[in-house]
């Protein structure tokens, strides 16, 4: 299957706002080759050599709706200023358990590969989340604790399951309203 930034659904195609149906495990092959091909889209999408000739659009996260299949199933990778992976998930049915009462929000607003137009706004989200999930990758059910950017990273990306984009959460009568006692993530 070929992803990129002419495959990847966009927010005017009603597909994106449908919910997606849990995994039955152990997983299918081909279930398991998609979301491999979700985990190379977003490693491929930071480098720009690669991003450039197979028109990749950069990325921290993609789930399978924005492909089309409305399953619950997600990949992630998070890399750090020198474009080391810090974390790296091929996650199926992932769940939050708990999250913080307190609030977080990335100070240059969200963006997604299924939103062309910009949004601008705060996104306010909880600063820490537990999700249970199977990884495909360590092929078991895991427990992460995550807090400020992959937690919203995280969030983000569920939403998707739900049929939710990043901008249904911006306030509209104050896009830029600033909670003093929410976390700034920069």
């Amino acid at each position: 299957m070929l992803i990129n930034n002419d495959t990847i659904i966009k927010d005017d195609d009603s597909l994106i706002r449908q919910k997606s149906v849990d995994v039955a495990l152990p997983l299918k092959e081909d279930e398991r080759a998609v979301l491999m091909q979700m985990l190379k889209y977003v490693d491929d999408s930071t480098v720009e050599e690669i991003a450039e000739k197979e028109n990749l659009r950069p990325a921290v996260g993609i789930s399978a709706i924005q492909i089309g299949i409305p399953k619950k199933m997600t990949a992630i990778i998070l890399k750090d200023a020198e474009g080391n992976k810090v974390c790296e998930y091929a996650l199926v049915n992932p769940k939050i358990v708990s999250n913080s009462l307190e609030k977080a929000y990335l100070e240059s607003g969200e963006g997604c590969l299924s939103v062309v137009e910009e949004h601008q706004g705060y996104i306010y989200r909880s600063a820490r989340v537990k999700v249970k999930a199977y990884d495909a990758l360590q092929d078991k059910d895991i427990l992460i604790k995550a807090d400020g950017y992959l937690a919203i990273v995280l969030q983000h990306e569920l939403d998707h399951f739900k049929g939710i984009l990043f901008y249904d959460h911006i306030n509209k009568a104050d896009p830029f309203y600033k909670d003093p006692d929410a976390l700034v993530i920069e």
